[in-house]
């Protein structure tokens, strides 16, 4: 459903004020997070199912932060007041935006939202779209770190893989993204169409090389509506992507890395604090073509998602009536559970008990059964305090979500 936001009305009273008379689930709201999206790229993947376009001809950059900022000021009333802990500018390819866009862009955003004065701002970028004096330039308007798609440095892979780029790119966009920020993480892929496990843990060491403080690896999956799912490649079979990701695993942490959630490793005090506040079931307000956001009231949780074709989201955000929002939907409180451990027991620690009760309003009784049949079969710990995946449990991470269902 959507719904129409009249500027200039009641809606534009702090969240909290306006609840003040409804039954109150939740005494303090989490932390909150701005995700902004730029849909375009060079070329789509066959890989990808995000809402990325492919760019013909110029992108359309005063339209676009035209609209975003129609986007911003109509989102405003639900989070009026809230700093705002992290900000991840994804895609698409957002480095494709030239220095300018990206200056107006964070200009916006400091003028509309709370931020904090060491907030974690990220851009994704492609080794295709690097330019070392736009990254310094980004770094200028406030960009504090820069997430890489490297996918592979080898050159027939990433043939294979549909990238713009080659291994040599890569390796110069590291170092020109290293030499304007000083928080880089790396984007890899393993079980690649005609990977072998040694060329999987070439590219683990090749990452190493560089110094950087994160990696976020994951496994090449066949995603629904991608080109790979129509025209399926030949990967490498199960038993091989599991010493694939047993072996990078080992040699990360050779490396001082800790693998602290399914698919991201840090080196001690890196970890992505916007990430870790999805994880946590903190808030984000999602903004842009395509944009998902989850935003807690006093007494709901609301989930949203923008309109997902970038001319349709910005024809319906600059007409200011909330048709660009497609879908506004209250949480039932009796998903507030399952969605919560779907995320936290991403993290391999988990998190302490008191956090279920906190960002979900239930107490830890109300799912004391579930718990029970969880460490009853070996998936989660032992540990009354926490909320954390054993050894099984983090191996069969989706028998033990589901228990929460």
């Amino acid at each position: 459903m959507t719904r129409t936001i009249p500027i200039r009305s009641e809606n534009w009273l702090p969240a909290v004020a306006k609840a003040a008379s409804a039954d109150t689930l939740f005494k303090t709201l989490p932390p909150l997070s701005l995700y902004i999206h730029v849909p375009w790229c060079i070329r789509k993947c066959p890989y990808c199912d995000f809402n990325s376009h492919e760019a013909t001809g110029e992108i359309p950059e005063d339209r676009y932060l035209d609209a975003l900022q129609a986007d911003i000021e109509q989102a405003l009333p639900d989070v009026w007041g809230r700093q705002v802990h992290t900000v991840f500018i994804g895609g698409g390819t957002p480095s494709l935006l030239s220095a300018s866009a990206l200056d107006r862009l964070m200009a916006m955003l400091r003028t509309h939202f709370n931020l904090w004065p060491d907030a974690e701002v990220t851009l994704e970028a492609n080794p295709g779209a690097a330019e070392a004096g736009r990254f310094k330039s980004y770094a200028e308007s406030g960009i504090n770190r820069i997430s890489l798609g490297i996918q592979t440095f080898n050159d027939v892979h990433l043939k294979k893989l549909g990238r713009v780029h080659d291994g040599y790119q890569a390796r110069q966009a590291i170092e020109m993204a290293m030499s304007a920020v000083n928080r880089i993480n790396l984007d890899l892929m393993f079980a690649l169409p005609g990977q072998t496990l040694q060329a999987s843990m070439d590219d683990a060491r090749t990452a190493l090389s560089f110094g950087t403080e994160h990696l976020s690896i994951y496994q090449l999956t066949l995603e629904p509506n991608t080109v790979f799912a129509k025209f399926p490649p030949e990967l490498p079979d199960e038993d091989i992507a599991v010493l694939m990701e047993e072996g990078i695993e080992s040699l990360l942490a050779d490396h001082d890395f800790e693998r602290y959630e399914v698919s991201a490793f840090a080196r001690p005090g890196a970890r992505a604090k916007h990430n870790v506040n999805y994880w946590k079931f903190g808030d984000y307000l999602g903004l842009g073509p395509g944009a998902h956001g989850k935003v807690t009231f006093p007494d709901r949780i609301q989930r949203e998602i923008r309109l997902r074709n970038p001319e349709s989201w910005m024809q319906a955000s600059l007409l200011r009536n909330a048709s660009h929002i497609s879908e506004i939907r209250q949480v039932e409180r009796s998903d507030f559970p399952f969605e919560f451990m779907l995320n936290a027991l991403r993290l391999r620690e988990g998190v302490p008990l008191e956090l279920f009760f906190e960002r979900t309003g239930f107490s830890h009784t109300d799912i004391s059964s579930k718990l029970a049949l969880a460490r009853q079969k070996k998936l989660l710990t032992e540990d009354p305090s926490r909320l954390q995946a054993t050894d099984a449990g983090w191996r069969f991470l989706n028998e033990l979500q589901t228990i929460f269902l």
